[in-house]
């Protein structure tokens, strides 16, 4: 895109409200020129610093705007402003017209991630630990227990790479004498200059609590994206063609939080600290996809905490099949049916409750017959339910 960018300039009046919370059809962003503006959410769950009075080079909407969905705060004029209005066509443009503008979003959001992922962390998988490089050994130990070799293997070597004088460090070498032969598919790179990668099947791209210094593009196949939590392996998302990954370790010099592993066959577009910085100013399609992404993210995880606070595991359990739907873009109005990509033991951590919890309402949930399980995915006969049994019991936990 090219040619000069038009923006325009809005001004609201002190107390005047400039999004609502919930409102569909986002198509705009604002960065403000001059005065202040408060956010504020219907359920805030964490604290973030900084972000209840914005001023002048701060913006908000950018969220609810880049993601398509819809607005996830309030925002309301504490002083007469004046905003700049962004629309999402010109989002690229203004990446080529104006680099840090773009850098600020991007880094930003990134902050914002890993700081709500922890936190949603800690409240449903009641896991507090930090990916220190020695939760390697933990990784490897793990996938080596479930007879996943190349994944055990991958996090040895990187155990024994990053802590040579780490106290397992000669189990860690044992272990990895033993299923050297059946870690086929283990690879992997200590150059910068390959930026198009193959992945064989169950080959792992990186742990966690391992260092990382670049992002990927799936160019081809598939990634999936998991998390070791009490001794379990937590399935975070399957991504695809087109997405992108591991840019939290790139953009903040910390730490892999979850591991990738080749879901499929895949071949990957690696981006390094260095070519990302020019990729901002050369290909700003890129850097508006990475901004939706991390939209995509923030949105979903916002939903997630505010799902936290529902007391009632029913009531849980019903908002999170419903912000699935939402995720998926899904006419919530609708009678129709819908089967979910996953069954009900994934619906129970996700909310963070126990199998016998969950079961127990879950169980509730299916006793009219409009909630069904088939080939362990759950379907439901009517969206519209869904929505119906979510708005019931926000309320009900209002009244409480």
């Amino acid at each position: 895109m090219s040619g000069k960018l038009e923006l325009s300039f809005v001004n609201f009046p002190k107390g005047a409200y400039i999004t609502l919370e919930g409102k569909q059809d986002a198509d705009r962003f604002f960065i403000i020129h001059q005065g202040k503006v408060r956010l504020s959410k219907e359920v805030e769950v964490v604290a973030e610093e900084g972000r209840d009075i914005l001023g002048p080079g701060d913006f908000f909407a950018v969220v609810s705007t880049m993601s398509s969905h819809s607005h996830i705060e309030t925002a309301q004029a504490v002083t007469d402003v004046t905003l700049i209005s962004v629309k999402k066509e010109q989002y690229s443009q203004l990446i080529q017209n104006n680099t840090p503008v773009a850098m600020k979003i991007i880094l930003q959001f990134s902050k914002r991630m890993r700081y709500l992922d922890e936190s949603l962390t800690r409240l449903t998988l009641k896991n507090t630990a930090e990916n220190d490089l020695s939760h390697l050994f933990d990784v490897g130990t793990y996938y080596n227990k479930q007879s996943q070799f190349d994944q055990a293997y991958y996090a040895y070597h990187q155990y024994v790479k990053y802590c040579p004088a780490g106290k397992n460090v000669n189990q860690a070498r044992e272990q990895m004498m033993k299923i050297a032969l059946y870690a086929k598919n283990t690879k992997f790179f200590h150059g910068s200059d390959e930026f198009n990668r193959e992945y064989p099947k169950g080959s792992m791209l990186f742990s966690e609590g391992e260092p990382g210094d670049e992002l990927y593009i799936i160019q081809k196949g598939s990634v999936k994206i998991t998390k070791i939590v009490d001794n379990n392996e937590v399935l975070l998302a399957v991504l695809k063609t087109g997405d992108i990954f591991g840019e939290m370790a790139l953009l903040e010099s910390k730490p892999r939080s979850a591991s990738a592993v080749a879901f499929e066959d895949c071949t990957v577009l690696v981006v390094t600290r260095t070519n990302f910085v020019q990729m901002v100013g050369t290909q700003p399609q890129i850097i508006a996809r990475l901004t939706t992404l991390l939209s995509e993210r923030l949105w979903f995880i916002y939903k997630q905490l505010a799902n936290t606070q529902i007391d009632n595991p029913m009531g849980r359990m019903y908002d999170a099949l419903l912000i699935q739907l939402e995720k998926n873009r899904i006419i919530l109005n609708s009678d129709q049916p819908y089967t979910f990509d996953f069954g009900p033991l994934e619906l129970f951590n996700m909310v963070g409750l126990s199998r016998n919890d969950g079961m127990s309402a879950f169980l509730k949930m299916t006793e009219t017959g409009k909630i069904q399980v088939l080939q362990d995915k759950i379907m439901v006969m009517s969206v519209l339910e869904i929505l119906r049994q979510t708005v019931f019991f926000k309320k009900l936990q209002k009244i409480r």
